[in-house]
């Protein structure tokens, strides 16, 4: 059996969007396991395939450059691998797969295609193009590997009675964020026939949920009160999930939650829709030649108003639900 060593440390949207990946591959290649080295935090991403294993790690035990040089001999010495995947591509991993190659191995790397998506986010360009989904991008490793992958795009419900509706509004960036006004209107006409289940993280995020879990009646916040494992579960019992172009969205694809998804300055073009999700449940403002100006969403506003998420029509959610 052969064995492939493969790292990626973040984000978090991107570290799930990698696991669909890994399990079909494994699903298609029998005679291969996968190591996955990546933030202790992610662990309970990884638990859906027996040849997917995981191996947590702090940065806090492997500082600098020596620390670097420490953890890749680790590697090397605990799992033997035939081969090598870096599908991160940033200085870290740079550095890691520097060493890798010393030691004799070639690394096999992700095409993360930055001058596509600078093309993409020029704000003058108006022929923009969907460019290759970041998922393909990941099965290209493999397949640069000499393993074959074909991908579904399709995610699996995890649960078969589902009830609620999630929703997660915020983003780590303002360009990928509805204005908390629109998402408190859009939670108060919801609530009024489903149940609304607040999700989020940190201390302002918790407080503002609170809030609204206090002024809108049929809601509950879960901000902070579950571990992943248990935030996963909740989302695959729920019958939709409302997210920004965020990680939830793609939480939401991991466990089979059907996720309608809100974009901003940012654009489903550059190839981060959640997997297995639908382009129909794309909420956004189509007639802005100005998006995306952004893959990340953090750039400041060209207009300097925000119109991709200020204009937004919160009636557009509601009647797709």
């Amino acid at each position: 059996m052969k064995t492939i060593l493969a790292y990626r440390f973040s984000a978090f949207g991107d570290v799930a969007m990698t696991v669909p990946v890994c399990i079909e591959f494994l699903e298609q290649n029998p005679d291969v396991k996968l190591i996955f080295i990546s933030r202790e935090y992610f662990r309970d991403l990884f638990d859906g395939h027996p040849r997917l294993i995981f191996k947590g790690i702090s940065f806090d035990d492997y500082k600098g450059v020596w620390g670097i040089r420490k953890l890749t001999k680790q590697l090397i010495r605990d799992f033997k691998p035939d081969y090598v995947a870096d599908l991160h591509d940033v200085i870290r991993t740079k550095m890691i797969t520097s060493i890798f190659k010393k030691h004799g191995y070639q690394v096999y790397k992700i095409d993360k295609g930055k001058a596509e998506k600078e093309v993409l986010t020029d704000i003058w360009n108006l022929d923009k193009k969907p460019l290759k989904r970041t998922v393909e991008r990941y099965a290209d490793v493999f397949r640069e590997m000499g393993f074959a992958v074909e991908l579904s795009h399709r995610y699996r419900s995890r649960s078969r009675n589902k009830q609620g509706i999630g929703f997660a509004p915020f983003a780590q960036h303002k360009g990928k964020m509805m204005p908390l006004e629109k998402s408190f209107e859009l939670v108060r006409i919801l609530a009024k026939t489903h149940k609304i289940y607040f999700f989020g993280g940190g201390e302002e995020e918790n407080t503002i949920l609170k809030s609204w879990e206090s002024q809108i009646p049929n809601t509950l916040s879960l901000a902070g009160k579950l571990s992943l494992k248990e935030e996963l579960q909740k989302i695959s019992e729920l019958e939709i999930m409302i997210s920004m172009d965020s990680a939830n969205m793609h939480l939401a694809s991991l466990v089979g939650t059907r996720c309608i998804s809100v974009w901003g300055s940012t654009h489903y073009y550059a190839g981060f829709l959640g997997y297995g999700q639908s382009e129909e449940d794309i909420v956004h403002v189509k007639d802005l030649s100005c998006r995306p100006c952004s893959v990340f969403g953090d750039r400041k506003c060209f207009r300097g108003d925000y119109a991709c998420l200020h204009e937004l029509n919160i009636q557009k959610i509601i009647d797709k639900i």
